[in-house]
């Protein structure tokens, strides 16, 4: 037999353990320093506010595969190995090479590659311009467009043939390729992007757009901060130091210093966002009065404007709707706090004025996120332990919490915080005020109507449509003063939309700006349904989302012949599995295959609880528990498929759910596909010298504390495989450069 048909066996280190616990720094060898001193104490081991009982005498967890960890990807050993495993998985998919390329080539046919986004102002990309992106037939990435905002306002009304040599709109500039970024790079990414339009004060000067933009050209999520000039298409800007997590915004321009604010976030050693740095550019115009021989330099080191030493707490940076407020947010999964430095004084010599603000100090358990409207501070948040979001409004002041209330119309709260309805965010305009959030276990849009008075003046407006079961949220809005908003709307069998909505009168007809044209597709031949299986404990309802063509449906309703079915899955961090279009199922779907979506608990589809009282912690296994019992209703009571018949995917955390559903019942399925999945769940969590660990704690739970571990060493699916079982075939796909789960899907891979 050819050695490349052989599975690769990974060695096992039988005596190499981690140890959960109460442990000293040096109880793993592996981490010992012949510098540093026995008795420094313990690494951390678990959050500074944590009062549970930590394992002691400290427990030994096997690692037999730990070895495979190299985080300077320069082990011989480890690429040896991978080589080797990618080797034989080519070895087993050769035969699948034709129906492959077949597959391939369907899906491309129905993908207009030719295509672009909607068309969209900016607050400050110019009065007068429209902004979008385009992909091209045989180009990977997207290139970057504005073009001048039609005379009638309207960009639905400009007819583009969809080739390629036509603009999109009349007078399309093309700023930023990123095929042009990428064509030497091994690897290329965009972060964040934010547009400004400025005008200096130099004599008969013409206003400046800039861009200013992140790149990972290694695909560690790693970015390097960039800043080009869309007139003259000059790069002003480039810093490949600034160890970025892609977060990038402007600052206010000064005319009278030709100075402007550029802010970022820096990452720690273990990947967290924790620090926010201010730059101050000077903008130097050429001689000749073109911006082709202009610059931009610091005029002095970055300043540090923020840091965030809880090892738990990630920090984001974002702008207000209506530009007033840069806003850092600092989060971990179950407490936060927001701090504001108003943009219209960013350069005052007041120190005060130079600093960050709270909102409200952070509370433990307590999260909120916040908007500003009118001089008010619009809150969405948990306080006093709602179920579910609640919507509050204080004076826009540092310190407010003691003044936030419920937002109501009359004596009625919009949103209480009650199980009824979830919140999720909202987005303020200048005579409105749009929520997102869900009822009913599907994704909702509300539109909240105020008077001169600042009042509520309406009853909350929802947004409905036709289809059962569907996918809707927010378009692009960036215009505080719009009496529009644009919705993105799909279903299962409904290609992607964007719809105007009139904030006026929501119940007028809506304007369809654009649809994802899918070449072939005939909704008609296809069908959706959303049901409810009931789970093992005999009381909850599990939301499934199904789609199929109607004549494989007609077919097996006739003879009762078994259906291949996939099954898809999540169930974490509060995440929904949206009932969305997919193009990628169609050929799947068009072979007869069933494809259907569990809505797991650990979600978010059912509110808040369904992921915080029923799917994390100590409730996780609810996760998988919910999966499994989906895949026995498909088997044994709707009787649509077999076991042989039936797949099951699953990516990151969701590798987990599949993972830990194929340990619980390997019988049930024929095929698994774990993408970059996270199945040593224990070893990981007790190792917070791991990229972005102890930040999952409030999670999973931490197994340096008793109750944690024995829990989580009841579903970790490296931890339970089962001896002599016949598993499905398994493909796991991970990343070398994936600063989460690294190489780890070759230790789940080598247990099995």
């Amino acid at each position: 037999m050819d050695k490349a048909q052989l599975p690769p066996v990974a060695r096992r280190e039988e005596e190499r353990v981690v140890w959960a616990g109460r442990v000293t720094t040096h109880v793993n060898e592996d981490s010992k320093n012949d510098d540093e001193d026995e008795d420094e104490g313990p690494p951390l081991r678990q959050a500074e506010d944590s009062t549970e009982e930590l394992v002691d005498p400290p427990m030994a967890v096997p690692d037999p595969y730990g070895w495979l960890r190299d985080d300077k990807r320069v082990s011989e050993e480890v690429l040896e190995h991978l080589k080797l495993e990618n080797d034989y998985t080519q070895s087993q998919t050769n035969h699948l090479s034709n129906v492959r390329e077949t597959l391939y080539q369907d899906l491309l046919q129905r993908i207009q590659e030719t295509d672009h986004s909607l068309p969209h102002a900016l607050p400050e990309g110019g009065a007068h311009y429209l902004y979008y992106s385009r992909t091209m037939q045989g180009k990977a990435y997207r290139i970057s467009c504005r073009a001048p905002k039609p005379d009638n306002d309207d960009a639905t009304t400009h007819k583009w043939d969809g080739s390629k040599e036509m603009p999109i709109l009349p007078g399309e500039v093309q700023y930023l390729d990123q095929n042009i970024l990428a064509s030497d790079k091994p690897y290329c990414s965009l972060g964040g992007t934010h547009v400004k339009v400025v005008s200096s004060s130099s004599s008969g000067s013409t206003p400046q757009t800039w861009v200013a933009y992140t790149a990972d050209f290694s695909g560690d999520e790693t970015y390097g901060l960039h800043v080009m000039d869309i007139e003259s298409n000059q790069t002003l800007l480039t810093d490949e130091t600034v160890q970025s997590d892609g977060s990038v915004l402007w600052g206010n321009f000064d005319p009278n210093t030709n100075t402007i604010s550029l802010y970022y976030i820096q990452m720690d050693e273990m990947h967290r966002p924790y620090r926010v740095y201010r730059r101050t550019l000077v903008y130097t115009q050429g001689e000749d009065g073109s911006s082709s021989s202009s610059s931009l330099v610091a005029s002095g080191p970055d300043e540090l404007l923020f840091e965030e030493l809880n090892d738990l707490c990630y920090t984001s940076i974002d702008i207000s709707q209506d530009g007033k407020y840069l806003f850092v947010s600092v989060s971990s999964s179950e407490t936060s706090e927001v701090y504001f430095l108003d943009m219209q004084t960013e350069g005052d010599d007041t120190p005060q004025q130079q600093q960050l603000q709270s909102v409200a100090p952070r509370r433990k358990k307590v999260l909120y996120d916040v908007e500003h409207r009118n001089g008010s501070w619009l809150i969405t948040t948990n306080v006093n332990d709602s179920p579910n979001m609640r919507l509050m409004v204080s004076p826009a002041v540092p310190d407010s919490a003691a003044h936030w209330t419920l937002l109501k119309f009359g004596e009625t709260p919009l949103f209480d915080g009650g199980l009824e309805r979830a919140l999720d965010e909202v987005v303020p305009f200048r005579h409105h005020i749009v929520a997102s959030g869900r009822e009913g276990g599907i994704p909702r849009i509300w539109i909240i109507s105020l008077d001169e008075n600042e009042q509520v003046k309406k009853s909350l407006e929802r947004l409905d449509f036709e289809e059962e079961a569907y996918d809707v949220g927010l378009g692009p809005n960036e215009l505080y003063d719009s009496s529009h908003v644009v919705v993105s709307y799909d279903s299962l069998v409904t290609p992607p939309q964007s719809i105007r909505v009139d904030m006026n009168d929501p119940t007028s007809p809506r304007t369809v700006l654009k649809e994802t044209h899918v070449p072939g597709y005939v909704k008609e031949d296809y069908g959706c349904e959303r049901i409810t299986v009931k789970s093992r404990d005999g009381t909850t309802e599990i939301p499934v989302s199904i789609v199929y063509r109607k004549n494989v449906m007609e077919e097996f309703r006739a003879s009762h012949k078994p259906m291949p079915v996939h099954l898809n899955g999540y169930g974490s961090y509060g995440c929904c599995e949206e009932a969305d279009f997919g193009v990628t199922r169609l050929p799947l779907l068009e072979r007869g295959m069933v494809y259907v979506i569990a809505h797991v608990r650990g979600g978010g589809e059912m509110g808040r609880t369904w992921y915080e009282a029923e799917g994390k912690y100590l409730h996780k296994q609810n996760t998988f528990h919910d999966f499994v019992d989906v895949a026995r209703w498909l088997v044994e009571e709707k009787q649509w498929t077999t076991p042989d018949l039936l797949s099951c995917e699953g990516r990151s955390a969701g590798g987990l759910l599949i993972g830990a559903s194929i340990n619980q019942a390997p019988h049930l399925f024929r095929v698994a596909i774990l993408g970059v999945p996270f199945v040593d769940v224990v070893a990981t969590m007790i190792d917070s010298t791991i990229p972005l660990t102890s930040g999952e704690w409030e999670e999973w739970g931490n197994p340096n504390e008793k109750k944690y571990l024995d829990y989580m060493l009841q579903y970790s699916p490296i931890n339970n495989v089962k001896p002599n079982a016949t598993y499905p075939s398994c493909l796991l796909t991970g990343g070398l450069h994936d600063p989460r789960v690294q190489v780890r899907p070759l230790f789940f891979i080598s247990q099995l």
